[in-house]
């Protein structure tokens, strides 16, 4: 067998096991950027709606300050439009 031949396979060999090595790489960060950013919209979207929740546990714990037990008061105030309480309408 030709010597040359031999090393030129061998270096073709690291060298493509190389490239696929740093192609992986690239991809799990590309794969980890595109998971943490997924995950960052999820959070604002999930602390938009506490927000709107806590909102109006206070409005029904402010109205029920202001109205006794035998007091008629009327309906509690309804929830803000935007506030998904589907979950808990089931």
């Amino acid at each position: 067998m030709d010597v040359g031949a031999l090393v030129g396979g061998a270096v073709a060999l690291v060298v493509g096991l190389l490239s696929w090595g740093q192609s992986r790489a690239t991809n799990r960060r590309a794969d980890f950027k595109e998971i943490t950013d997924r995950l960052d919209r999820e959070l604002a979207d999930e602390r938009k709606q506490r927000k709107l929740l806590a909102s109006y546990v206070v409005d029904i714990w402010r109205w029920a300050k202001k109205v006794g037990p035998d007091t008629p008061a009327g309906p509690a105030p309804e929830p803000p439009t935007e506030l998904d309480l589907a979950p808990w309408r089931q």
